[in-house]
């Protein structure tokens, strides 16, 4: 099956508390989002990528692949107001059978061994989501107490999440709800199992400060 991605960008990075949207940082000499979409093509360079940002950053983004000479085409579609909207607008851009990645902007540090896993899963089964391992205790918050839980039954969740496209876009005709956290979510509230993928464990979601720095030093 042909593959395809949406890459979501539609975060303003307050937590970052920079004047420009994360996403659009530099790390190691160019901005965030080159680096995620360069994984991808340098995957698979057939893959159609497209890219979802805040529409009043077309114009920025554009400057930015000027500047930079950045050539990987790919496709700008305007975000939502929400997550869910965003990736409802990517969808919009799938017209034929294909397996779907849904990855989010500000994780350039996914490994090809990631991105095959859980492209092959999803062919085969319908959908793939990667996942990672918890290292450290946990506890769980109770009113004024806590106690501890196994960690060995929780796993941190990553991105790409891929889907068959007939899948995917069908979950997306639901109406938003709260519980719909990320794309597994949407596409498990029509009963649908979802299927677990190692993921890699540099594959964070670049979010604070201290985590431009870890990039930063994996990426040069």
């Amino acid at each position: 099956m042909k593959k395809k991605v949406i890459i979501v960008a539609g975060g303003q990075g307050k937590r970052m508390n920079t004047e420009i949207p994360k996403q659009f940082l530099n790390v190691a000499r160019k901005p965030i989002l080159m680096h995620t979409i360069e994984k991808f093509y340098s995957y698979a360079d057939k893959i159609k990528i497209i890219l979802v940002i805040p529409e009043p950053y077309f114009k920025f983004w554009r400057s930015l692949c000027n500047k930079f000479d950045f050539k990987i085409e790919h496709k700008l579609v305007a975000g939502g107001e929400t997550r869910f909207n965003s990736v409802k607008n990517g969808l919009q851009e799938i017209y034929e059978p294909c397996v779907v990645a849904i990855h989010d902007g500000v994780r350039p540090l996914v490994s090809h061994e990631t991105l095959s896993r859980v492209f092959s899963l999803a062919e085969e089964n319908g959908n793939a989501i990667p996942v990672g391992k918890i290292y450290e205790s946990m506890r769980q918050l109770e009113t004024d107490n806590s106690f501890p839980v196994n960690r060995e039954q929780f796993r941190m969740i990553q991105t790409p999440q891929c889907f068959h496209s007939d899948l995917i876009k069908k979950a997306y005709k639901q109406k938003y709800r709260k519980v719909f956290t990320d794309d597994a979510t949407v596409v498990e509230a029509m009963g649908v199992k979802i299927n677990l993928v190692e993921g890699n464990i540099e594959n964070i979601k670049i979010t604070r400060p201290v985590d431009l720095k870890f990039a930063e030093a994996l990426l040069k």
